[in-house]
């Protein structure tokens, strides 16, 4: 009699462990990934050493709009991942000036980017980008010490995995969509 229940424990536990494989592989494969931070370019939005679960299906069926938070590979390195702030649009031109940023949409209106995300203020001075179709311009929140387009160039969309979607540790600051633009920082 024990043998037979030892063997129906077994049976279902693999069971559920094949469920749990069809569940999990494609969600990780396909939906979500984890991601940690690393570095400062995000501060004050994101912490070195923050956990981060980011959502790679939302991109599949809708555009990625200016104030995303997202992580895509490195256009000159695409094993390493970075995380930085969509700032302009394929088909814009982004104004960087000491007072701040703007951008001149396809249609030729000018908008002022509101961005007060950033604290650590120094755009590096006066530069104009015109933005390639099929690519975006990023920059992180940290301004004076990340690396972003005013410095390697655009991100192509192929290269994007996606947007952040969850924090989840430290656990004090968990929350769905952290850094959202129009999230009070």
């Amino acid at each position: 009699m024990q043998e037979e229940k030892r063997e129906n424990f077994f049976t279902e536990l693999l069971k559920f462990a094949i469920v749990a494989l069809v569940i999990v592989v494609p969600i990780r494969l396909f939906v979500a990934q984890p991601f940690i931070v690393s570095g400062i370019s995000m501060v004050p939005t994101f912490q070195d050493a923050q956990y981060l679960i980011v959502d790679e299906a939302t991109y599949h069926f809708e555009q990625p709009q200016r104030g995303d938070v997202i992580v895509f590979r490195y256009p000159k390195d695409p094993s390493q991942f970075f995380i930085k702030r969509i700032i302009g649009l394929p088909g814009e031109t982004v104004h960087i000036t000491d007072d701040g940023v703007s951008i001149t949409k396809a249609d030729g209106t000018v908008e002022q980017v509101n961005e007060s995300y950033v604290v650590n203020k120094g755009n590096g001075g006066d530069q104009t980008y015109v933005v390639p179709a099929g690519n975006y311009f990023v920059m992180g929140d940290n301004r004076p010490e990340s690396s972003d387009s005013r410095v390697w160039g655009f991100v192509p969309r192929a290269n994007l995995v996606g947007r952040v979607f969850l924090r989840l540790l430290p656990i004090q600051d968990a929350g769905l969509f952290p850094g959202h633009a129009t999230e009070p920082q």
